[in-house]
């Protein structure tokens, strides 16, 4: 803007800029509400990140901290009266504070342990290798975000949406980037790609799945696994619970809720907590989770814009990497058998519950119409949420 009068300048920068911003912020707001309407995409919480983006960059006094701290600055510098930046603190700030004490990721996970059967991979252990495979996207995106300039604390953060789990996502990246200059907005843009990329599992698995596999393998049928026992699935998840946390402790907030959850489901004594984890808490969390989350939405210049787009793509290659190793790994589960393990049930092997096991079930389906793959598929699946949080644990544990 040299060929500019200076205080021209002055005013675009200061003035003019911002307000581009928020209006570009106010548009993929609008775009997202319409998305999760419109076509069902993740609607449970890309309607709330949604409204959050608008809401915070129609009023930004709504998320003070948000839009004044500094890299160093904690919430309570500017909520303290007597701090010369202490700011009127807006809704968002407060409601944030589930984000940056790290309770809402913990409270999703144990809504999900709560409506999770993990009789699937109970029964067929060498699910847990599928579900390990498909994290192979987290590493590799690990990678790709280095190579791009992130450091590496950022290149985990963005890593893990290869995981296809949201709530992990937010965890991961609140976690190394809190306090980070753009952290706000590198978790948001990470948030949002995580979820839109959960959305979109339906359309981006089918083509690679079809391609790393041949017609014959998508037709195997696989036999009907063992029935598990009520001590087996009760069992369960006390022992992953304690083998997990002893080898990595910092994946206990989510492993220990997920297994917490899935523990009161199958002891059957108490019905009404599973229904508050799964019901009541669990989408009351979801909605100020996906609001405190699209507060952060807070475009800034037009460094954070350009992020976004990388991030963008890196999530594409992440789901598209995840996919592969998974169904990769699942082609050489299935010679190992001798044909008796459906290669595309590595593809499951993803986070997305269920919709990457009814991914694989309506392939096999249009296949065959016999071929019933769902709780076959399940296995990995479950698997995958285990995996993408002791992949997230591992990454604190190695950067945090």
């Amino acid at each position: 803007m040299g060929f500019l009068p200076a205080t021209f300048e002055g005013d675009f920068k200061t003035v003019w800029m911002p307000l581009i911003f928020r209006l570009v912020m106010i548009a993929v707001a609008c775009l997202l509400i319409y998305l999760a309407i419109s076509k069902g995409f993740e609607p449970y919480l890309l309607i709330p990140i949604g409204i959050g983006m608008l809401l915070v960059n129609l009023a930004p006094a709504l998320y003070n901290f948000g839009i004044n701290k500094g890299p160093n600055d904690g919430i309570f510098d500017f909520l303290d009266p007597n701090k010369p930046n202490a700011v009127h603190p807006g809704l968002f700030d407060f409601l944030h504070l589930g984000i940056e004490w790290e309770i809402f990721p913990p409270l999703i996970f144990l809504g999900i342990g709560a409506t999770t059967d993990f009789g699937p991979l109970i029964s067929r252990p060498s699910s847990l290798i599928l579900g390990a495979a498909a994290q192979v996207g987290i590493f590799m995106t690990f990678l790709g975000a280095l190579l791009l300039g992130f450091n590496a604390l950022e290149a985990a953060s963005i890593g893990i949406i290869g995981g296809a789990d949201g709530p992990t996502a937010i965890f991961l990246s609140n976690n190394l980037l809190d306090g980070a200059d753009g952290g706000s907005m590198l978790c948001a843009s990470i948030a949002v790609v995580a979820y839109s990329y959960m959305a979109l599992v339906p359309v981006i698995q089918p083509p690679i799945i079809r391609l790393l596999t041949t017609k014959k393998e998508r037709q195997i049928k696989m036999e009907q696994t063992r029935p598990v026992s009520k001590r087996e699935k009760i069992l369960f998840p006390i022992v992953v619970m304690i083998v997990v946390i002893l080898i990595i402790p910092s994946c206990a907030p989510l492993i220990g809720m997920l297994m917490l959850g899935n523990l009161i489901k199958e002891s059957g004594v108490v019905p009404n907590l599973v229904d508050a984890a799964s019901k009541v808490i669990m989408y009351v969390v979801t909605i100020v989770l996906g609001l405190s989350v699209g507060a952060t939405a807070i475009l800034t210049d037009y460094t954070q814009a350009l992020n976004f787009i990388y991030i963008l793509i890196l999530g594409m290659i992440a789901f598209a990497a995840a996919t592969a190793s998974g169904v990769l790994v699942g082609k050489v589960m299935c010679k190992l058998t001798k044909g008796k393990i459906n290669p595309m049930i590595g593809a499951a092997g993803v986070s997305a519950v269920p919709m990457a096991a009814r991914v694989v079930h309506k392939i096999g389906l249009e296949e065959d119409k016999s071929n019933y793959l769902l709780m076959h598929a399940m296995g990995p699946n479950v698997a995958g949420v285990i995996g993408s949080a002791v992949a997230a644990g591992l990454l604190m544990a190695l950067l945090g």
